[in-house]
């Protein structure tokens, strides 16, 4: 065990934990920050991203040990009332589904929009490509993307 000060959606917060403890569950087990979700658990669906440092990562896969003293942004932290640009476009376009994926994609839809506040097709679906949704909205992701960057 030891402790890590973290920095989360702008408030300071230690915890004392294995090293190698995925973040996922420091955020969902010790901080009831339960927006970001668990998918694979191996990186490879996008379900549990967050910002790290403004980048989005998957936080199912790192350890707790490589995130002290750096900012980290949940689905929580996004926006103080749901409205950042991405979660508005999302209820435009109807996005959601299931919902699952959900917080996942709006993360990293905002990651690329920092980024890249006007993507092209290709590079939307680049960027999202490693995100996964059941339920196979991917166009409605699309389009919702195109409309955030367009208010932004």
């Amino acid at each position: 065990m030891a402790a890590f000060n973290l920095d989360i959606n702008g408030k300071k917060q230690t915890v004392d934990i294995d090293p190698k403890t995925p973040l996922l569950w420091v955020l969902r087990e010790h901080l009831n920050l339960i927006g970001t979700k668990y998918g694979c658990g191996v990186a490879q669906c996008g379900a549990c991203t967050v910002h790290l440092e403004g980048s989005a990562v998957r936080s199912c896969s790192l350890p707790v040990s490589a995130v002290a003293n750096k900012k980290i942004t949940t689905i929580e932290g996004l926006s103080a009332n749901g409205d950042h640009p991405v979660q508005k476009a999302w209820l435009e376009h109807d996005v959601a589904q299931c919902g699952y994926c959900q917080t996942g994609q709006i993360m990293t839809a905002a990651a690329l929009l920092k980024t890249n506040p006007n993507p092209s097709d290709a590079q939307i679906e680049a960027a999202m490509s490693g995100n996964i949704c059941r339920c196979g909205t991917y166009l409605r992701i699309k389009e919702a993307i195109k409309t955030a960057a367009n208010q932004k």
